[in-house]
């Protein structure tokens, strides 16, 4: 069977993308990990499926990790999803979708796609983590997905694939696990930020609910305002707005670019 596909990116973190509204696609585990390898594949951190709404939204998003498991959600994918959808039905103004982690709501702002994440849960602040070399002072929140978040001096510097390992399996985190992220300011509005991800198994160039959790992280620790620049890996920077009441965040979004890149077909 010849798999129809698009290849996308949101700031450097890029996905296979099909259309599955017939729900006809043999989208095994086995078959999303080749699909998503980098070199018998077609090579992606993940994969996207437009499939048809259940719950009254427009459209249901279903996205895989590279090793073919499904994650709740996936912000840059998400992006991704929203342009890719609107093409496919032919809208230009507000999307909303279905995906495990509730309904998101997204539209265009110019050439970037502006999400509305859901709330955030189960903020903690100033755990101690310790790894096998290195004991970590670790915050995490969870923006769709778990996140873990580490401010460090000199971001360079930080052994990434070494330490995101050890917090992503740590018993912490069990049974889950999380994503892994390492953060330092730029500014007094700015951060830059490395990422490892869950599921990808390694650092990745961008990851959306790693910006916004990074971002909200930051917040709390140094009180900086709305909206938050995040620069990822990939070059881009992203902006990360959010409210926040009562010791809760409310409308909190995300914005950056979704671009297609190409268009094949794949042997299954």
């Amino acid at each position: 069977m010849l798999l129809h596909f698009t290849k996308m990116n949101g700031a450097g973190n890029d996905f296979v993308v099909v259309d599955n509204r017939r729900k006809d696609l043999p989208l095994s585990r086995e078959t999303i990990a080749r699909l998503c390898d980098r070199h018998r594949g077609a090579g992606a951190d993940g994969l996207l499926a437009v499939e048809p709404a259940e719950q009254g939204a427009d459209f249901r998003m279903r996205y895989y990790n590279a090793d073919g498991g499904e994650a709740e959600m996936c912000g840059n994918g998400a992006r991704c999803f929203t342009r890719y959808a609107g093409r496919l039905a032919g809208k230009t103004g507000r999307i909303r979708f279905e995906t495990q982690a509730g309904i998101i709501a997204a539209e265009c702002v110019g050439d970037l796609i502006r999400l509305d994440m859901s709330d955030p849960q189960g903020l903690a602040l100033n755990e101690s983590v310790a790894l096998e070399k290195a004991t970590l002072t670790v915050h995490s929140v969870n923006t769709g997905v778990p996140h873990a978040v580490v401010a460090v001096d000199n971001l360079e510097a930080v052994p990434v694939m070494e330490y995101g390992a050890g917090l992503r399996y740590h018993a912490h985190f069990a049974p889950r696990g999380t994503n892994a992220n390492f953060i330092q300011p730029v500014d007094a509005h700015t951060i830059a930020i490395r990422t490892y991800e869950r599921g990808v198994e390694g650092e990745t160039l961008a990851c959306g609910t790693g910006v916004t959790a990074s971002a909200l992280i930051f917040h709390e620790l140094t009180g900086a305002a709305s909206p938050v620049s995040v620069r990822v890996r990939g070059g881009d920077t992203l902006q990360v707005g959010f409210e926040k009441a009562n010791g809760a965040y409310r409308n909190v979004t995300l914005t950056g670019p979704a671009d297609f890149v190409y268009e094949g077909e794949i042997e299954l």
